[in-house]
């Protein structure tokens, strides 16, 4: 890494967090207590003013994004009015601090982010950006669960993840750290008890949604966890007499979980690991997907003809 903070032995990496839950966040919050109270690095904070969950990689192109000073204890902080990769852009862009980080975690998102729902994930982009500037980086997830999960587990969490980023803070200090991938990490709902690191791939799961009319200001509120809150307070209807009759109003509604069984991210999590996925930024086509196409591609002219069709 060009101009990065590379350290000897005898001084502290630099990491640098972020999320998409917004800087106020307990999981962000309590990721950088952790970090501070091991007194083995520098913590820097470069996250939303509010939340973004799901806004996948969306970056802010047509206007500036302002960062204000935030006061947290043992880090220098910044909340950003912008989404999870335009702080990790601007975290690690030597503009905003005078040097670049040894390591971005984005996180601790509230809610797992495994199979299909990482390619929405606004945590999981903020890592995927570091590493597009050549910046090491991990994303990191709790499984969340309404009936189950307190604050307090968020701390157990990072707790958790320590040997695996001191782990890769060596590797990165030996230079052998592998680039053009990252680590994006899932905790067990069950995390004081979990059953340990488990080195998975991107599974297919996927929490389906769908669409239904409904009055203005009405409809459930999107968790991070891309499940319905239907019993949230978001749920009332405002201003409806105002509305022109000609305008409609759709909200999400949720349509049921697609679960793959094969030895994947989501499956092992559910079992109660800490599950490991390596991420790359290219979305590689399916086998079959390839095959068909090389075979299709050189007769489109003539598929495409009017007696064809």
């Amino acid at each position: 890494m060009e101009d990065s903070a590379v350290y000897n032995s005898d001084q502290k990496p630099t990491i640098m967090v972020t999320n998409d839950d917004g800087i106020d966040a307990p999981g962000l919050r309590s990721l950088v207590c952790v970090l501070i109270s091991t007194d083995r690095f520098h913590v820097l904070v470069c996250a939303p003013d509010s939340e973004k969950s799901g806004v996948s990689h969306c970056i802010t192109w047509r206007h500036p994004i302002s960062a204000r000073r935030v006061g947290i204890d043992g880090a220098t902080a910044f909340a950003v009015s912008g989404t999870p990769a335009d702080c990790a852009s601007l975290g690690v862009s030597k503009a905003l601090f005078p040097s670049i980080p040894d390591l971005v975690i984005s996180g601790i998102n509230m809610g797992s982010n495994c199979g299909y729902h990482i390619v929405y994930s606004g945590t999981v982009a903020g890592a995927r950006e570091a590493i597009f500037n050549d910046v090491p980086s991990i994303s990191i997830s709790y499984d969340w669960s309404g009936s189950k999960s307190t604050i307090q587990d968020f701390t157990l969490a990072a707790e958790a993840c320590i040997p695996i980023i001191s782990a890769v803070l060596v590797e990165i200090r030996n230079q052998n750290y592998p680039s053009g991938c990252f680590l994006n990490i899932d905790l067990p709902t069950n995390v004081a008890n979990h059953k340990g690191y488990k080195l998975t791939k991107q599974g297919k799961s996927i929490f389906k949604m769908g669409w239904k009319q409904v009055p203005y200001g009405t409809g459930g509120k999107m968790l991070s966890t891309m499940t319905m809150d239907t019993n949230s307070a978001a749920q009332t209807e405002t201003g409806a007499s105002n509305v022109s009759q000609e305008q409609m109003w759709f909200g999400r509604e949720a349509k049921g979980t697609q679960v793959d069984d094969d030895d994947t991210d989501h499956r092992f999590l559910q079992e109660g690991y800490i599950t490991v996925t390596p991420l790359g930024a290219l979305s590689q086509v399916e086998t079959g997907c390839l095959d068909f196409f090389n075979d299709w591609l050189p007769g489109v002219v003539d598929r495409s003809s009017p007696s064809a069709l």
